[in-house]
C-alpha cells in the first residue's frame, strides 16, 4: 500500500480527537449514557496520562500509553472481519491473527502520532437514539474548534459481556471501516495475495516503530 485515502486519514484523526478531547458536554442536561461514557472516560485517561510528561518528545512512550488505554475500548476483531469482508472468510487462522495484530498496531500508532499535533478539542455529545436494551448503537458527536465548523463524528459501538467497544467511526458520514475495506480489497486484487498486504502493513508498522524510537514524529497518515 502506498497511501491512505484522505477520508480515512480524517476518520482516524476524528477518532483520536474524540479520545483526547479536552472537554465534553451534552446538548441537554442529562448524564452521558454508558456507550458515551466509554468514549469520555477514555479521553480523560489519555489526557491525564499525557499530561505527566512531554509526549511530543517521546512518541514511543506515547504509543505505549495509547495502547494501554485505547486497546480495551476497540473491537479490533469485529473491525478486522468487516474490513476484510469476503477475504476474512477465506483467510487462514494465521492470516486472520496476523492481520488483526498489524491493523491494531496501525491504529495505535496513528493515535500516538496524532498526539503530537492535536489537543484542546471540545466534544459535544448528541442525544443517543437507542433503547436501553440495545446491544449495538451509534454514538453521535461533534468536534468543536474555535472559528471552525463543527465536525460530525459517529461511533458504531457494540456491547459484549457488559462492555461497550468501538468498531467503526464515521466522519461526516465517511466510514473508516469501509475506507479500509476498499483500500485493502484493491491491494489484494492488485497483488493477488492477502499475505502481501499483511506484509506491507507489517513493514510500515516496523518503519513507524523505528522512527518513534529515534524520536521522529510520524504523520498520522504515514
Amino acid at each position: 500500500m502506498t497511501h491512505q485515502s484522505t477520508s480515512t486519514g480524517k476518520a482516524l484523526m476524528a477518532l483520536y480527537w474524540i479520545f483526547l478531547g479536552s472537554y465534553a458536554f451534552v446538548t441537554r442536561a442529562e448524564a452521558l449514557l454508558p456507550p458515551q461514557q466509554v468514549i469520555q472516560e477514555t479521553a480523560d485517561e489519555v489526557k491525564q496520562a499525557l499530561r505527566e510528561y512531554n509526549y511530543k518528545l517521546d512518541i514511543s512512550k506515547a504509543t505505549r500509553i495509547v495502547k494501554e488505554i485505547l486497546e480495551p475500548r476497540v473491537d479490533v476483531d469485529r473491525a478486522a472481519m468487516l474490513i476484510l469482508g469476503k477475504h476474512w472468510r477465506t483467510a487462514t487462522p494465521e492470516q486472520r491473527e496476523r492481520f488483526k495484530d498489524e491493523f491494531r498496531t496501525l491504529l495505535i500508532r496513528t493515535y500516538a502520532a496524532a498526539s503530537t499535533e492535536y489537543k484542546d478539542w471540545t466534544i459535544r455529545y448528541l442525544p443517543l437514539q437507542a433503547p436501553a436494551t440495545e446491544k449495538k448503537v451509534v454514538v453521535k458527536t461533534e468536534i468543536l474548534q474555535p472559528g471552525a465548523k463543527p465536525i460530525a463524528v459517529d461511533y458504531r459501538m457494540i456491547e459484549t459481556n457488559g462492555t461497550w467497544k468501538v468498531y467503526d467511526v464515521l466522519i461526516e458520514g465517511v466510514s473508516l471501516v469501509q475506507n479500509y475495506r476498499t483500500t485493502f480489497s484493491e491491494e489484494i486484487a492488485r497483488t493477488g495475495s492477502l499475505d502481501a498486504v499483511i506484509d506491507e502493513l507489517a513493514r510500515r508498522n516496523a518503519e513507524g516503530a523505528k522512527a518513534s524510537n529515534n524520536g521522529t514524529a510520524l504523520s498520522p497518515a504515514t
